[in-house]
């Protein structure tokens, strides 16, 4: 162990600290209203690992130098940080979002439930299962961005809202088990132990299937009797001028292409250059896109990477001792203080791992993706696009924690018993 490895360990679990106390931090700013920029700003969730690599930066240059420090810097993958940026913004643009709404609402008002409830549960069911194909970032922009008028609005309890940001994190965290690309903690796996997306769909797929639409059930029935006042904000029509239908085509095409050229930064950030010129020259039929939310998502998860590449020293022991199913219960609790998708990285450069460690080191990271905002990638962008409904527009990770509880129980047992 190295000096420096300790001091990013440290500065690993001091930004595991401040993401639990960004909440505090932001009623801190209404109390001293003379320091509200320092204080919101330490507030936000997706500040604090990259402000704390920052730290880690500063601390290698001085210890190593700054050659040092640029190098390491330069010598991690920050693929996922940019992917995630890129389809947040795409899926989030207005022709996306309402061809997505108009087909829910049309399915919506043909089951024998309410209009709303059936919203909910599509939102929290469905669309998590999409993520297979569009991924696990594009569909929990979708699904929070649906679900936040509906769900996460003034006059929902507090203990509610939690309790559904929970089932939609740990939905998302397991609903794009039906493929081989569509999770990051299952892409950096697949190749190494050949895993292909019909293996996927046999081992992990249709038990993850099951716990999404428990989970969304159970938790639909516990909101039933308040979702009644969010028709009106769903259902409204816009004054804005109807998106053309070649319109609409060509953002699912750029949206596409994006995902099919997830693993090629310099291609789909081509493409995104693209969509941008697209978007300005048919500004009329556009709604303001979330560069600002997409860029601090982006910045939270290239502060993770940083970071995160400075633990391997002391969790690959960890991992690499632990039975098949110590395993399974040791990668769901790390996976809270954690990204998954580096957890599994660990794990598939064990040599000789067995068939049965693979699985449940899987199984154990993706069921603990809901625990934590930094549980699994998708989940910054989540709080990014729903934090505006909750108390004082911040999000508590220990309310988040208690709200994943269940549903992230109802994963585990999907994963193991059946």
């Amino acid at each position: 162990m190295q000096t420096i490895q300790l001091i990013g360990a440290i500065l690993f679990g001091l930004a595991l600290l401040h993401t639990f106390a960004a909440k505090s931090f932001e009623v801190l700013s209404h109390r001293h209203p003379r320091h509200a920029g320092l204080f919101h700003l330490l507030g936000e969730v997706e500040v604090v690992f990259g402000f704390w690599a920052f730290i880690l930066m500063l601390a290698m240059a001085f210890l190593n130098g700054g050659e040092a420090a640029i190098a390491y810097a330069e010598s991690l993958q920050y693929t996922e940080p940019l992917f995630v940026f890129v389809v947040m913004v795409v899926a989030a643009s207005r022709p996306v979002l309402d061809i997505v709404q108009r087909v829910l609402l049309a399915l919506a008002r043909s089951m024998p439930v309410k209009t709303e409830l059936a919203l909910v549960w599509f939102g929290l069911a469905l669309v998590p299962l999409t993520g297979s194909l569009i991924t696990e970032p594009a569909a929990m922009t979708l699904a929070a961005l649906m679900l936040a008028p509906l769900i996460f609005r003034d006059g929902m309890p507090e203990r509610l809202k939690y309790a559904a940001l929970g089932v939609l994190f740990v939905n998302i965290s397991i609903g794009g088990l039906l493929t081989a690309y569509a999770a990051p903690p299952v892409l950096m796996v697949a190749a190494n132990w050949n895993w292909d997306s019909a293996y996927m769909a046999s081992q992990f797929g249709w038990k993850a299937t099951l716990a999404v639409l428990v989970n969304a059930t159970a938790i639909c029935f516990v909101l039933r009797k308040h979702l009644h006042a969010a028709t009106d904000n769903t259902t409204a029509t816009s004054n804005a001028p109807a998106v053309p239908l070649a319109v609409t085509a060509i953002h699912l095409a750029f949206l596409a292409a994006v995902v099919i050229l997830g693993h090629h930064p310099v291609l789909f950030l081509g493409i995104f250059m693209l969509f941008l010129g697209f978007t300005t020259a048919y500004q009329r039929y556009q709604s303001p896109l979330i560069i600002k939310e997409g860029l601090l998502v982006g910045f939270f998860l290239a502060g993770l990477v940083m970071l995160g590449g400075m633990q391997q020293w002391w969790l690959q022991p960890i991992v690499e001792s632990l039975s098949p199913l110590a395993l399974f219960f040791g990668s769901m609790s790390l996976t809270a203080i954690t990204d998954n998708a580096a957890l599994t990285y660990l794990g598939s450069l064990i040599n000789g791992i067995s068939a049965d460690a693979q699985y449940m080191l899987v199984a154990g990271a993706v069921t603990g993706g809901g625990l934590t905002v930094i549980a699994n990638a998708p989940n910054p962008a989540g709080v990014s696009l729903l934090r505006r409904g909750f108390q004082d527009q911040s999000i508590s990770a220990l309310g988040l924690l208690a709200g994943a509880l269940a549903p992230t129980a109802v994963s585990a047992i999907a994963f193991l018993l059946l």
